[in-house]
């Protein structure tokens, strides 16, 4: 089944018509009253039917660059110096994740040849070396101009008659795949006939199934389906898929907060820190700095040959005035790079700029906010992690592991510079005692930082403690069903296993975790399961920062759960992958 995009919807699809007279002239009908039609192999209907049939190779564009073959597996890369296995759809991930957890330009990925490559009517090529890759990758365009056809799929099995020129039967084959399919229509000349046993099934990228009866209603179905959905067929993962006229509408959208500024190999994030930047429809910019004075350019956009250019022009400000390549387009933030390292980041700013403080207020009292992150003069406060903000009205906080519990104060004010902080005095806590600049404000994700001197604090939001979202109760029922052990943990190449031998781990209600050797409990934590803004589910261990246990305290992804085996990972700054596995 082909990778279907489900938000764009087309309500036409629902419908299929039953006259489609445009395609009636290539379809004979059969003697004798037969109601079948046939088509000849090389009729536009099996033309088009090839291309729904055809493999597609878009989906491992990270790796290869093209959307006309797909690496078969297992094959092996290196990406930024971490070597990996890749075995299945999902561990192309793991690529993304360690290109993405650095805010860089320059990744490298390399791929160990030799490797088999599947071409669109499935024939294998074995590809020995990056040259030959090359070549045949220039086949293929960038930007959907693949044969394949993703938005609409066949429902197997289907049988296929086919016939001479007299139209006398000649035999039938029933195709349980695409890639039979594919080989089927390879294997006929031209001039071959052949015929569809209908009714037959189609299913739409929405997962709406539609059944034709005839050649003029399945062509009508594919033909109205193949433009209707974004196959994701460009070469860059990193582009997001977006165009030119996206990028012009996101950026006048909302203002957006200054980074991270890096020109001439010095970064200059200090200087541009929380500068905001307004870009107009009229093609002009005004850039706002933490005093408000302002300084007006102009901004256009272009499609280069390899990604959407951004340039901007200043009088005076040289360290923005550039030609910028947009690397990437997230959910509220924009990477710009330029040159050897140049590069701005900058954040998305509508709630921010435009009424903080009220909106700010409201999210923080809708639920709990669990610490994802805290750092305080550039250390990392793990003994936090986890642990459950509650804001009240009239100015009241409590932060909670589960067990303890501790009180203080909050407020939303503007400090000496003017910027919104969210202030939390906490006697008991000195190590979220701050005033805390707003650096991102979402629904679900919170963060205020100081990147000069080191403070950060990352919040996520849980509501009713997620007790309606079936995953995240089936993780923790399974935990708390009996003892753990660490079955493996591995941190890159460095297997360490060993270190938790005779250690086992009770996981219980209120977030407390029990590490015990032989039944002696020797330390209690704190764990969770929430579901994060993005949508991932996360598991929160806190074992303190101790020389041993304190490995483990992390924000895990969860991998998967069977049998009485979980499965976590962690990918950190460097592009580390981290794992850790327990089994009862």
């Amino acid at each position: 089944m082909k990778k279907f995009i489900s938000y764009l919807m087309f309500a036409s699809l629902f419908i299929v018509a039953l006259s489609f007279t445009s395609c009636q002239e290539e379809f004979e009908k059969l003697p004798d009253g037969d109601e079948q039609e046939t088509i000849s192999a090389s009729s536009s209907t099996a033309l088009l039917m090839e291309k729904t049939s055809s493999n597609d190779g878009s989906y491992d564009n990270i790796v290869d660059g093209t959307s006309c073959f797909a690496v078969q597996f297992p094959y092996t890369v290196e990406v930024n110096g971490i070597e990996l296995t890749i075995d299945s759809i999902e561990d192309l991930k793991l690529i993304e994740e360690i290109i993405d957890s650095v805010d860089s330009d320059d990744d490298i990925l390399e791929i160990l040849f030799p490797i088999t490559v599947t071409s669109a009517n499935f024939d294998e090529i074995v590809i020995n070396s990056k040259e030959e890759l090359r070549a045949i990758a220039e086949e293929c365009k960038e930007g959907g101009d693949d044969d394949d056809i993703e938005c609409i799929d066949f429902v197997y099995p289907i049988t296929l008659y086919t016939f001479d020129a007299n139209l006398e039967k000649t035999g039938s084959v029933t195709v349980n795949s695409d890639m039979e399919l594919r080989k089927f229509f390879h294997e006929r000349g031209e001039n071959d006939l052949i015929s569809i046993d209908f009714p037959i099934a189609l299913v739409l990228y929405d997962e709406t199934e539609v059944v034709v009866n005839t050649n003029a209603e399945l062509a009508h179905a594919i033909e109205t389906a193949k433009e209707a959905c974004d196959e994701d067929d460009d070469n860059d993962h990193n582009d997001d898929d977006f165009t030119q006229e996206r990028l012009n509408e996101y950026l006048v959208k909302c203002p957006w907060l200054i980074h991270e500024v890096k020109r001439d190999g010095e970064y200059q994030t200090e200087q541009y820190i929380d500068y905001a930047m307004n870009f107009k429809e009229d093609g002009s910019v005004v850039l706002k700095d933490r005093l408000g004075a302002s300084l007006e350019g102009t901004w256009s956009t272009r499609v280069g040959e390899e990604r959407i250019m951004l340039n901007l022009e200043f009088d005076v400000l040289v360290d923005f005035s550039l030609e910028w390549a947009v690397y990437e387009l997230e959910e509220g933030k924009i990477k710009l790079y330029a040159g050897d390292g140049d590069k701005i980041i900058m954040h998305k700013a509508c709630d921010i700029i435009n009424d903080t403080p009220d909106t700010l207020r409201g999210i923080l009292k809708e639920c709990s906010w669990v610490i994802k992150k805290v750092q305080a003069q550039g250390e990392d406060i793990d003994r936090l992690l986890g642990y459950e903000f509650n804001f009240m009205a009239e100015g009241m906080v409590t932060l909670s592991n589960g067990t303890t519990t501790s009180e203080g104060t909050w407020e939303i004010t503007t400090n000496s510079e003017g910027v919104f902080v969210m202030a939390i005095t906490m006697g008991d806590e000195p190590g979220v005692s701050f005033e805390w600049p707003v650096r991102e404000l979402g629904n679900k994700r919170l963060k205020f930082e100081v990147s000069e001197i080191g403070y950060e604090l990352i919040l996520e939001r849980v509501c009713n403690n997620n007790s309606d979202d079936g995953d995240v109760l089936e993780i923790r029922n399974a935990m708390m069903g009996g003892d753990w052990i660490v079955a493996l943990h591995s941190e890159g190449d460095m297997n360490n296993t060993s270190d938790f031998e005779g250690y086992d781990f009770s996981f219980s209600a209120e977030h407390k975790v029990t590490v015990s050797t032989n039944a002696d409990p020797l330390l209690d934590g704190l764990w969770r399961v929430i579901r994060n803004s993005e949508g991932k589910l996360k598991f929160y261990l806190n074992l303190g920062d101790g020389e041993l246990f304190g490995d483990l305290t992390e924000v895990w992804e969860f991998v998967s759960l069977t049998d009485g085996r979980l499965e976590l990972k962690s990918i950190s700054g460097d592009g580390t992958i981290e794992v850790l596995v327990f089994e009862k």
